[in-house]
C-alpha cells in the first residue's frame, strides 16, 4: 500500500504495519524459541531495511515483548516470577537470598547486564509496589492469532492483511505534523496519548486497546530508554514512534489532501 501521509511528511524509513496472521511469511525475521531478543529492534529493522518480522508464543524475544505483542502475561515466566520482575523494574532483588540466588543463575547464562539489572534494579519505577500497580493496569491480552507479523506498509495488502496499526519512526517536525493531523477532524483535543510502558507494548497491546474505543487515539512511543538503546543503531538518536490504529491511519491518510501538509508552513519546515 502506498501512502500519501508517508510521502507528505517525507519519511525516510518504511512505515511499519502490524498484522495478525495464522502463519509466518516466508523469510521473515524470527527469534529462535527461548532465545532473548528485542521486539523493538525488529520493528526498527523493518523500518530501516524493509524486512518482515514475525513473532509467536515461543519466539517473542523477551518477557515484556511477549506481553506487548499480546501473548498473555509472560512476566509469569520471568526469573523469580512476578515478584522478581516487580523488583527488577524498580529497586532490584539483591535484598533477599532468593533474589541473590536467581541473580547468580542469570549471571551464569552469560548475561551480565540482565544479572546486574535483576539484582540492582532498572529503577524505572519507585518500588515493587508501584510495579504491581503498573501490571494491574497494563492491558494484557491473549490475541486470537498465532502470529504477530510486522512488515513495511508499502508491502502490505489491506484487502488480505489483518492490519491492526501503522507505526512511523519520526523526527520532531514529522512528529509535530502527525499530532496536528491526528486532531484535524476528531471531536476533542486529546487524540494523541503518551502511555508509559515498554516500547513494544505501546505499539502492541496499548494500540490494540485503542481499537476498542469509538475514536481510537494515536500513541507516542520509544520513550522506553532500554528500547531506545536497542534501536539507535538502526534508526539514530532523534526518533520517536507514532502508532496509529488502523481506522485512525485511514482517516489521517484521507485528510492529507487540502490540509496544512500542502501549505507553506509545512513546506518550509520540510525543506530544512
Amino acid at each position: 500500500m502506498n501512502s500519501k501521509l508517508v510521502d507528505a511528511i517525507g519519511l525516510k524509513t518504511h512505515a511499519v504495519a502490524l498484522t495478525w496472521a495464522d502463519a509466518a511469511p516466508q523469510g521473515a525475521i524470527q527469534f529462535k524459541p527461548g532465545r532473548w531478543g528485542c521486539v523493538g529492534s525488529v520493528f526498527a529493522t523493518v523500518a530501516a531495511k524493509g524486512r518482515v518480522g514475525a513473532f509467536d508464543r515461543k519466539t517473542y524475544g523477551c518477557w515484556g515483548g511477549g506481553v506487548g505483542l499480546g501473548f498473555c502475561n509472560c512476566y509469569e515466566n520471568f526469573p523469580g516470577g512476578i515478584e522478581g520482575f516487580c523488583h527488577f523494574l524498580a529497586d532490584g532483588n539483591d535484598h533477599s537470598e532468593e533474589g541473590q540466588r536467581v541473580g547468580e543463575e542469570i549471571a551464569g547464562w552469560g548475561d551480565r547486564n540482565l544479572a546486574d539489572d535483576f539484582l540492582h534494579g532498572e529503577r524505572y519505577l519507585k518500588n515493587a509496589q508501584v510495579t504491581r500497580r503498573f501490571l494491574e493496569t497494563l492491558p494484557m491480552r491473549d490475541i486470537p492469532a498465532q502470529y504477530v507479523v510486522v512488515k513495511p506498509l508499502d508491502a502490505s495488502d489491506p484487502e488480505n492483511d489483518d492490519i491492526k496499526s501503522v507505526t512511523l519512526f519520526v523526527n520532531p517536525d514529522q512528529f509535530s505534523a502527525l499530532v496536528v493531523l491526528a486532531n484535524y477532524t476528531e471531536p476533542d483535543l486529546e487524540n494523541v496519548a503518551v502511555p508509559w510502558g515498554a516500547g513494544c507494548q505501546i505499539i502492541g497491546i496499548f494500540a490494540y486497546r485503542e481499537l476498542e474505543r469509538e475514536h481510537p487515539r494515536a500513541l507516542v512511543g520509544m520513550t522506553d530508554l532500554s528500547a531506545r538503546q536497542n534501536v539507535r543503531a538502526s534508526l539514530g538518536e532523534n526518533v520517536l514512534s507514532f502508532t496509529m490504529p488502523w481506522p485512525l491511519f485511514l482517516k489521517m491518510e484521507q485528510n492529507v489532501d487540502g490540509s496544512f501538509l500542502q501549505r507553506r508552513t509545512w513546506a518550509e519546515l520540510h525543506r530544512h
